[in-house]
């Protein structure tokens, strides 16, 4: 007992020496770490001041090369009666865009100047840090120089120089989780800029199209199209184009056109107006077990042709239907659309190394890519310009040319003039005319041209009688109709 006393009266009395060695200790060790803390909290607070003087500078830097599209155009809007009759109306709209080259050349989204008669652009040469807007605000008329509706993409000029412009970044190199920030014009609101970061860096929202998007939560908006997405050296790593939202505003969900695509459309619309896209000749297939089981092939995944165009580069280089890729270029797809994306990013010229199979043997090949048709939808736009429209008729029309016939069904007589729409408030309702119809003659005047047709209906004085001669559904009709005063 006594033994057990004395032990514990031992542990009792060397207690609070133990707290007092522990205190002491713990002193000791805050005294050496709170410089290292206070060092470290330090160091923090300057690197954010660091980052926020820094996000400062590249805003004012890469503001005023980000400008301000306004446009006045054509829409197409419904009869609110039937729904079903297409009427062509005047609307305004407004868009972002990216000076490119100081000399004048500025790009911006398709769409944001689809339809349109005129467009002009505000330039800002200067940021006001302070506010947030901008400064020494420029309107210049600009001319559309090409569109390409596939990419979305559209090359402006205006007769200025010395424009503040901005360097196109290697997008092949973004990676995901990297700061990006948006800048234009959202709902309106000039020169506005936002920050977030890349989501994705190959979302492909089509299967039916090649074209991939950069993803970003950094906020986007209507008026945001046509702007840049930066990257923090503020080069141009993407440009802002669509958003998915159930709510119209921004859920986080934006897309961007990469920056090598942006790249490479910005020379041919430069060069010639319109994208000379190229075209090797095939058609590409996902190989399933199904699929690999029905036809007794030796994989059960990977790429099979399923179609060689005739007379395609493709079938004069040797490739079939049925053949097995490999590799192509020295990549294996597993996907047809990852194969879609990269011939995407071919240009006319250019030579792609195949390797297939077929059956046992094991077969190399190159293939030159060629130019691909133009697309019937530059063709048969009728509103990219208001030369289409025929205000005595309240009609928009376009020529029915060598070009355009293949595109449409056959008619029973050749030529004349398709009418594409019907303008708002104009007379073509009240003349009977529909759009689809095929204008033949006005009276005895065979309409070859939409300047025919113009010059036909000027020649005619008032009260005299018109006889429009045209072609509905495959039918022959008559519209007549004195000319109005």
């Amino acid at each position: 007992m006594l033994k057990e006393v004395s032990v514990r009266r031992m542990v009792s009395a060397g207690f609070p020496v133990l707290i007092a060695v522990v205190l002491s200790a713990a002193l000791a060790a805050a005294q050496v770490s709170a410089p290292a803390e206070k060092a470290a909290s330090n160091a923090a607070r300057r690197g954010l001041f660091a980052l926020d003087e820094d996000l400062q500078e590249l805003a004012e830097r890469v503001g005023p090369a980000v400008v301000t599209v306004e446009v006045i155009g054509l829409t197409t809007v419904q009869d609110p009666n039937t729904r079903q009759t297409s009427y062509i109306a005047k609307e305004q709209g407004v868009g972002s865009g990216i000076v490119i080259d100081p000399s004048g050349y500025i790009l911006t989204n398709a769409h944001v100047v689809e339809h349109a008669t005129s467009v002009s652009v505000r330039v800002f040469r200067h940021r006001n840090k302070r506010v947030g807007g901008i400064e020494d605000a420029e309107r210049f008329s600009a001319k559309i120089l090409g569109r390409d509706t596939l990419t979305d993409l559209a090359l402006l000029k205006v007769e200025a120089s010395d424009l503040p412009a901005l360097k196109l970044a290697d997008s092949d190199r973004v990676h995901v989780g990297q700061l990006a920030l948006a800048f234009g014009s959202p709902l309106g609101l000039e020169n506005t800029v936002t920050m977030g970061v890349i989501s994705s860096t190959q979302r492909q929202l089509n299967s039916a199209t090649p074209v991939v998007y950069l993803q970003t939560d950094a906020a986007i908006n209507p008026g945001n199209s046509g702007g840049p997405l930066v990257d923090v050296h503020g080069e141009v790593i993407g440009m802002n184009t669509l958003i998915v939202s159930q709510s119209g505003g921004s859920e986080g969900v934006g897309f961007s056109i990469p920056s090598n695509t942006i790249q490479l459309v910005y020379e041919q619309l430069r060069a010639h107006g319109h994208v000379r896209r190229g075209f090797i000749g095939i058609i590409a297939r996902g190989i399933t077990p199904t699929l690999a089981g029905g036809l007794g092939l030796p994989v059960q995944s990977g790429v099979i042709l399923e179609e060689v165009v005739p007379n395609s580069s493709a079938e004069r280089s040797g490739l079939h239907p049925g053949d097995i890729l490999l590799d192509v270029d020295g990549k294996y797809f597993a996907d047809p659309r990852a194969l879609s994306v990269l011939l995407f990013q071919k240009k006319i010229g250019d030579v792609v190394a195949f390797k297939v199979q077929r059956g046992a043997e094991v077969l190399n090949m190159t293939v030159p890519v060629a130019e691909r048709e133009r697309d019937p939808e530059s063709i048969l736009d009728p509103m990219q310009s208001a030369a289409n429209i025929i205000p005595k008729l309240g009609i928009v029309g376009i020529e029915i040319t060598d070009s355009v016939a293949p595109l449409i069904p056959p008619t029973r007589l050749p030529g004349g003039v398709l009418v594409t729409a019907l303008t708002a408030g104009g007379n073509a309702t009240i003349y009977g005319l529909q759009p689809g119809d095929v204008l033949h003659y006005l009276n005895r005047t065979k309409l070859d041209s939409l300047d025919t047709l113009r010059k036909a209906l000027a020649g005619l004085k008032p009260a005299d009688p018109v006889v429009i001669s045209l072609e509905r559904g495959g039918e022959l009709n008559y519209i007549a109709f004195d000319n109005p005063e």
